[in-house]
């Protein structure tokens, strides 16, 4: 079983292409804090990543500015692909992402190097235009990759903040970028922040 049992087309650019398919097929095996909906597990990083790529078909009216929603679905596709040598590195872990930058930074270099030398370049350039969150196709793609999580945490009684102590400063921290970007949605978070808050889902510090 595995990449010991891959064939060889002949064709060397091919046979990058495919080992780097299978290779991140490990995305399957990358657990996230999040909770999925129903409640029966945790979502791994490729069923988040699939879930933000179908989001940010929907969501383009409430930008400030429009973005190029195909590109901003191509940075969500990838920008999690790295987590499959670096690990995920939950967003209220302050010591975990102290090193987040240098890990992923190496993991990118291990992982992109699998494939021909043009894409690459390619989908790092992506990767690393997601994480600057500078242009307006990377902060749609941000703002979905925020929202998502959410999304679950209002849906599972705020299981992700409440079994890992998150506070209301901080969600509202991670969620600056849809405040800036997507006001209409940061106005139903602050909403169901203050719903957490009431219920005792989050604490209000």
């Amino acid at each position: 079983m595995g990449l010991e049992n891959f064939l060889s087309s002949g064709n060397m650019r091919l046979d990058q292409q495919l080992k780097f398919s299978a290779e991140i097929d490990k995305m399957t095996n990358v657990y996230r804090r999040t909770l999925l909906v129903s409640g029966e597990r945790r979502e791994n990083d490729a069923e988040h990543s699939w879930h933000v790529a179908v989001m940010a078909l929907l969501f383009k009216e409430y930008c400030v500015e429009e973005p190029n929603v195909e590109r901003a679905i191509k940075m969500l596709v990838v920008h999690d692909l790295i987590e499959i040598y670096a690990g995920d590195t939950f967003a209220y872990d302050v010591k975990g992402n102290e090193s987040k930058a240098e890990r992923e930074a190496a993991a990118a270099d291990k992982l992109y190097s699998q494939l021909p030398p043009e894409q690459g370049s390619e989908l790092k350039a992506l990767w690393e235009e997601f994480d600057g969150m500078e242009t307006v196709d990377a902060k749609y793609a941000a703002c979905l990759d925020r929202i998502q999580p959410l999304l679950h945490n209002t849906l599972t009684e705020g299981h992700t903040w409440q079994n890992n102590g998150a506070v209301r400063s901080q969600v509202e921290a991670r969620a600056g970028i849809v405040k800036e970007f997507m006001p209409e949605v940061y106005a139903w978070i602050d909403k169901n922040l203050d719903r957490g808050v009431e219920l005792g889902w989050i604490k209000d510090i």
